[in-house]
């Protein structure tokens, strides 16, 4: 803010009351003021002679010889060289002069205000007051607008030509709704923010009213935000996962710094060393953690694996590998592995024993899995919960016992469980309980020895325990199985050997079982049916499979899938299901489960004639269902089941259309020329 002593004009002679017209008349003409400040001979002010006195006098005919002090002023506008900006303004307003004299210390005259010095500081100030304000625009990247009250544009600063692509002279007068359009200018508050998109720049812009409808509008361009925060939200999404797998790695991590420190530690490694992590870190690792031998490579600067070690049973070992900065050794990580090892001791003693077998015997293939998980088909969320649990059981070697009904697909989690283990390359053998006499279950087991029994082979027979010897037994329907094999499968499972029948040596197998049942065997254990021991060696990891009638959406999944693949079996080209049949099938309660479902299909396929699966290609007991609302309607013994199903969808979608033929045709799908054929052959009135 400008002082007063820098705007105003100063006085250096001024008139005194003995001057003459002629004098002052001089004096007007050489200092061109209106008013001009007279003085008494100590210099101070005696008052003014404004221009218009003097003319008056002139006018008059006073001679110009006379003295002015007549024509003096006593009630002078004045005030002091330190007054502030604020007093002048009020000075200013109650003035009948144009032009106010200034006083020093000493009352005398040391300068005047007069118009043209305001005008030219308010121009002064305001010019500087205009740089400042486009100099913070520039500096803070606001775009700025100015509209007058027919909200045409007038200023638009370069930011805001650069946000829209259009130079100044473009957006001048412009209407400012074209530029920001979708919002109201009288609707816009001055305390909300409102986002736009401007040229190819998102913005965010605030409103500034003045006068009657002008307005100011300052405009963020946040494109350049919004970038910088994807990138942060990449970040932390990173950031997120690597801590994730940090905390779910199956190794233990472990940092030192320069000074032998533990700067980070992972929870898998607390967990196996039972610390809590205040305990560990910032700690010098050999008074938490000697036994891990990482300050050792501080001094060697060698990467270096240690032998195996040992903690609350856990077998683990630890990978030491040094931190390298500038030739310097900063610290150390180390990795202590201790999940998986003994997966990985029996990976490589089984690759050496494969080794060697393949060099004294050729190789004889073995049953295999056919199925994983990916071929697992559902949209059921109790489904993919129960095929979540499949997969961590996998990983293990314990005993996994699988229920459901006939048909819901066990065996088909047994193949994808043993597909995921550690034991894929091994065999999978199929035992299905049920099917064999229980007179030959045993020698299917364990083998029999030559001369064991009349019609045996020769050089006796291997049984299923060898042939899955490295792999995965599977034993569906297990719940058949004899008491008296259930206590000899009791000691195979305990002991990993038995003997063959007929035989005295004692054969040593490595055999992951999987078991599965459709019954229930707490219920037959409590009967007597089947051993209390077994049944709790069998039910270490469990999991049921629901019924297919409780996760019908399924079946909208398996539809196109069996159709696909049994058109490839049978030749058939089967392309589609009409939406009657589809119904049909979804309201059906499918007893035999997926297995039903997919013999249900192929039949269909079979019988088609038109290039789709309809309801007629349905067996009869499907349409005949209790739960199906085609046999809510009772006809004469002559319709057949079809033409009930027909009439009852007709009138079914006349109702949900209120009546109206077209939407009840779209409903059906089918045109309206065959819905007329159909109400004309059911006799159905249409009450609209």
């Amino acid at each position: 803010m400008p002082q007063l002593r820098d705007i105003i004009t100063p006085v250096h002679e001024c008139l005194s009351p003995e001057h003459t017209l002629s004098d002052a008349i001089q004096f007007v003409q050489r200092t061109k003021w209106d008013t001009i400040p007279v003085t008494d001979e100590y210099q101070k002010l005696h008052g003014v002679l404004t221009r218009s006195s003097l003319n008056q006098a002139i006018l008059d005919g006073q001679p110009l010889t006379s003295v002015i002090h007549p024509l003096i002023k006593k009630d002078v506008i004045w005030t002091h060289i330190d007054s502030s900006v604020s007093d002048i303004q009020e000075i200013i307003q109650r003035a009948e002069v144009g032009n106010i004299v200034i006083l020093n210390d000493d009352h005398q005259v040391t300068g005047m205000l007069t118009k043209t010095d305001i005008i030219f500081t308010l121009f002064r100030a305001t010019s500087s007051l205009k740089d400042q304000l486009e100099e913070i625009l520039v500096r803070s990247e606001l775009g700025a607008i100015i509209t007058d009250d027919s909200e045409r544009i007038t200023f638009a600063n370069q930011k805001i030509c650069k946000m829209t692509g259009l130079t100044q002279v473009e957006l001048l007068q412009r209407e400012v709704t074209s530029l920001i359009s979708g919002i109201q200018l009288e609707s816009m508050e001055p305390s909300d923010h409102y986002r736009l998109q401007l040229g190819n720049s998102h913005a965010v812009t605030r409103i500034s009213r003045f006068g009657k409808k002008g307005c100011i509008l300052l405009f963020q361009d946040v494109s350049q935000v919004e970038k910088m925060a994807q990138e942060l939200q990449s970040v932390v999404k990173w950031k997120s996962i690597l801590q994730t797998v940090i905390d779910n790695a199956y190794e233990g991590l472990i940092m030192i710094n320069e000074w032998k420190e533990v700067n980070f530690v992972s929870p898998s490694l607390l967990e196996l060393f039972e610390f809590e992590e205040s305990q560990i870190l910032y700690k010098p690792i050999h008074d938490v953690l000697p036994q891990l031998g990482l300050d050792r490579v501080m001094k060697s600067g060698l990467p270096e694996y240690s032998e195996m070690m040992q903690v609350k049973g856990i077998r683990y070992t630890v990978h030491r590998v040094p931190i390298m900065q500038d030739d310097e050794i900063i610290g150390v990580i180390g990795k202590i592995s201790f999940r998986g090892l003994h997966e990985m001791k029996e990976v490589v003693r089984r690759l050496e024993k494969s080794e060697k077998e393949e060099k004294q015997t050729p190789q004889v293939q073995h049953e295999t899995s056919r199925f994983s998980f990916e071929q697992i088909l559902t949209q059921d969320p109790q489904m993919e919960k129960i095929i979540r649990s499949a997969m961590k059981s996998a990983k293990g070697n314990s005993t996994v016992l699988i229920r459901g009904e006939s048909g819901t697909g066990k065996e088909l989690f047994a193949h994808a469980i043993h597909s995921m283990s550690w034991r894929s390359n091994g065999p999978f053998v199929t035992v299905n309980c049920a099917a064999i006499p229980e007179h030959l279950l045993e020698s299917e087991f364990f083998g029999y020895e030559e001369g064991a029994f009349s019609g045996a082979k020769q050089k006796g027979k291997k049984g299923k325990f060898d042939l899955a010897n490295g792999g995965t037994l599977f034993l569906d329907e297990v719940g058949d199985m004899s008491l008296q094999l259930q206590a000899k499968m009791l000691r195979v499972l305990q002991e990993k050997e038995f003997y063959r029948v007929g035989g005295t040596e004692r054969i040593q197998v490595d055999v992951r079982i999987i078991a599965a049942t459709h019954r229930s065997l707490e219920e037959m254990v409590r009967n007597g049916e089947f051993r209390n021991d077994l049944f709790y060696r069998l039910n270490v990891i469990s999991f049921e499979i629901p019924p297919l009638a409780k996760r019908k959406k399924d079946i909208l999944v398996f539809i196109p899938f069996f159709m696909e693949e049994l058109n490839r079996l049978n030749g058939t080209s089967i392309t589609g299901i009409d939406p009657l049949a589809e119904k049909a099938m979804i309201d059906y309660d499918w007893p035999g489960n997926v297995r039903e479902l997919r013999n249900v299909m192929e039949r269909a396929m079979l019988f088609s004639e038109h290039g789709k699966i309809e309801l007629a290609d349905l067996p009869e007991y499907m349409l005949g269902h209790g739960k199906n609302e085609f046999t809510a309607f009772s006809f004469d013994s002559e319709s057949s089941l079809m033409e009930k199903a027909e009439r009852a969808a007709v009138q079914q979608a006349l109702e949900q259309s209120g009546g109206n033929k077209s939407k009840a045709a779209k409903l059906l799908g089918v045109s309206r020329s065959v819905l007329y054929d159909r109400l004309k052959k059911y006799q159905l009135t249409v009450q609209e």
